[in-house]
């Protein structure tokens, strides 16, 4: 930061900047819980001095103080992987289910941009596809802050819901699927090149609801990497170029992610890992007729508190799935 020519990539200097002062932060609530732990030793040597039960009252309230502030600290210390830090790119797709699955989708977006909220995140839509009845056929969103990427990608997989369907005439319980694909946004993934002849892209009207010229002009974007399949389409802004750089820059992530994928089955295969989840395979099910719970298959920690969950209470999912990871 202070190279003589710092502020001439404005935009990554203020990445730059950001990134700093949240580490700051965290050194700071560190260095103040390591303060208030020398008061607390202070405070207890005075009681067994002066044998004074307010004392000993005060120490105890503040132990238990402390103890509530070490458990949020040591929630940090699970993110050790290499991209935790980074932002993420989410994306929800309806699966089985068609109206529900839809419904499905919608709630589950809900639920995700609550979390963001909770946490102080930046969210930015970059596509989003109504369903013609109820609910999305997919949403594909850009959320920034910190640690988001190493929250979010215990949700990579399917999501199972089973539920007593509103769109069901008779009122019969209908199961639902929905798959989360949770990315790294990586600044390594710049260094990817494409070829042109790998690409295949196509442009169209947006649909949804759009400022001025969004929805009058082909400004959605769709490509298709040719070798993998993949296929990224972004729609929220208001030029094609600008949706184009956008989705490029989705693509390069993904595939990125791929190469760092193939890696780890490799090493897993080595060590006799467990496989990543694949469609079909839930990693999650929430539960809301006949009994309401909500259940991760990967670390079986459970809850029957679903309405929390769907209002973006997933810190108890997400630590579980983090220590297991950490133990593997």
């Amino acid at each position: 930061m202070n190279a003589f020519d710092f502020w001439q990539d404005r935009e990554q200097a203020v990445k730059i900047s950001k990134g700093v002062e949240d580490e700051e932060k965290e050194i700071e609530k560190w260095e103040n819980f390591k303060k208030e732990i020398t008061d607390l030793e202070q405070l207890v040597a005075e009681a067994i001095r002066e044998k004074d039960e307010s004392i000993s009252d005060e120490a105890h309230k503040n132990y238990e103080e402390l103890e509530k502030k070490f458990v949020e600290l040591e929630f940090i210390v699970l993110f050790s992987s290499k991209y935790d830090q980074c932002n993420a790119i989410l994306a929800i797709h309806a699966g089985t289910g068609g109206v529900d699955a839809q419904d499905w989708s919608e709630i589950l977006e809900r639920m995700y941009l609550r979390f963001a909220e909770q946490h102080g995140w930046k969210t930015e839509i970059i596509d989003r596809n109504v369903g013609n009845e109820a609910g999305i056929k997919s949403a594909v969103y850009k959320i920034s802050g910190r640690w988001v990427y190493g929250n979010l990608k215990s949700e990579n997989g399917v999501h199972r819901l089973v539920r007593i369907s509103p769109f069901d005439a008779e009122n019969m319980r209908h199961t639902s699927f929905a798959l989360v694909e949770v990315v790294p946004e990586l600044p390594e993934a710049e260094t990817i090149d494409i070829k042109d002849d790998d690409l295949r892209i196509d442009v169209f009207r947006s649909s949804g609801p759009g400022g001025q010229s969004v929805n009058t002009t082909d400004s959605a974007v769709r490509i298709v990497h040719k070798p993998t399949g993949i296929t990224v389409t972004c729609q929220t802004e208001r030029s094609q170029h600008q949706n184009k750089e956008t989705a490029l820059k989705i693509l390069k992530s993904k595939l990125f992610k791929l190469e760092e994928e193939k890696k780890e089955e490799a090493e897993a295969k080595l060590k006799g890992g467990v496989q990543k989840a694949e469609w079909g395979r839930q990693v999650r099910s929430y539960v809301m007729q006949p009994y309401q719970l909500v259940k991760d298959h990967r670390t079986n920690y459970e809850t029957s508190d679903i309405k929390a969950v769907l209002d973006g209470e997933l810190d108890g999912f997400i630590e579980a799935y983090l220590k297991k990871v950490k133990s593997l």
